[in-house]
């Protein structure tokens, strides 16, 4: 694991407006601490509950969980975020992911089980619509969850020539790329257990292996990742507790350290942090604890680019706890939080 003392630099907050969050919110990083100081707020942004940022740290992406949905560029030169042109409708309902991926920027839509791309314009404008809409087609055996296609996340897979969506409706995957005219396509779709509902995925540093963690049943899927040929193949599954829970049990986000050694799954209703040893190469996974989150509802969670440092955002608690991680065990310790209600995530830069 990385030694070095901190990462300076600056932290971004989305939250529910619609549940009283303050929409995307700008923290200062203590190099040596890591904790976070609030700097400022922008709730120009309806319900940003996913975030992602540009190469460069200048341009901020939020997805607005809204229907229709929607997308924001948003320029963070300054401790206040500020939008870069009107917000972009992507033709679907409900985005909760998105990613930059070949020149666009792409969005899951939860609410109506498709991936949006929108093209990048210069100095990290939006163009003002999709240049394609992949609907997702299946079902699920979950009487209410699924019903229909709900796509999750999505996100680049190493080396760029293919991106995944994962869509916890169809308990699949899908790998994908874009057309030359922007239009996302499918290359394979990928089966999971069926009634598991996954909803977000992490590759491994070595770039050979991908964790999917499932909403609906608190577990982790093992797969291997050829990326030559764009194929995922589900190995094994893990349990993420060390037994059934008596009442909810949701995994939300799922984070690996950079070194490739641990991986760690926030559990909502449960309140924990699973954390997990990385064995075989990144091929096996064996659970060490769980420990408390620092609040309720850990929505997201995101490790720091030393992999000292863990950050939930604990959507019904209303703050973001960070956490101190042992270098040999893995294990989290909590250090600290600020308040931001209805966080829905954490972005690092």
């Amino acid at each position: 694991m990385a030694t070095g003392r901190g990462h300076a630099g600056r932290a971004y907050v989305g939250s529910f407006t619609a549940a009283g969050g303050p929409g995307v919110v700008t923290a200062s990083v203590d190099p040596v601490t890591g904790a976070l100081h609030l700097l400022g707020a922008t709730d120009t942004v309806a319900d940003p509950s996913y975030l992602a940022l540009s190469s460069d740290g200048a341009v901020l992406y939020a997805v607005s969980e809204t229907s229709p949905g929607a997308v924001t560029a948003l320029d963070v030169t300054a401790d206040r975020p500020r939008p870069i042109g009107p917000p972009v409708l992507v033709g679907g309902d409900g985005p909760t992911h998105l990613a930059l991926y070949r020149n666009h920027l792409l969005t899951a839509n939860y609410g109506s089980g498709s991936v949006s791309a929108v093209p990048l314009r210069s100095e990290g404008a939006l163009a003002q619509k999709p240049s394609g809409v992949l609907v997702h087609e299946g079902t699920g055996p979950h009487p209410q969850r699924q019903q229909a296609p709900h796509a999750h996340q999505v996100l680049p897979a190493p080396g760029g020539r293919w991106a995944v969506s994962v869509d916890l409706g169809t308990d699949s995957v899908r790998v994908f790329d874009l057309a030359g005219s922007g239009e996302p396509r499918v290359h394979r779709e990928v089966a999971l257990r069926p009634g598991s509902g996954p909803r977000h995925l992490v590759f491994h540093p070595g770039g050979s292996h991908a964790y999917v963690v499932n909403e609906l049943a608190p577990t982790l899927t093992v797969c291997r990742w050829d990326g030559g040929e764009g194929v995922l193949r589900p190995l094994t599954e893990v349990a993420l507790l060390p037994e059934a829970p008596e009442g909810d049990a949701y995994p939300s986000a799922v984070t690996v350290d950079p070194d490739g050694r641990f991986v760690w799954v926030a559990v909502r209703g449960t309140d924990v942090l699973s954390v997990l040893a990385v064995e075989e190469e990144g091929a096996g996974l064996r659970r060490l604890a769980t420990v408390p989150c620092g609040g309720r509802w850990p929505r997201d969670l995101t490790v720091d680019p030393t992999g000292r440092r863990l950050y939930a955002a604990n959507e019904r608690s209303g703050d973001v706890t960070w956490f101190d991680v042992d270098p040999l065990t893995g294990l989290p310790t909590r250090a600290g939080s600020v308040p931001v209600p209805a966080a829905s995530c954490v972005v690092l830069r």
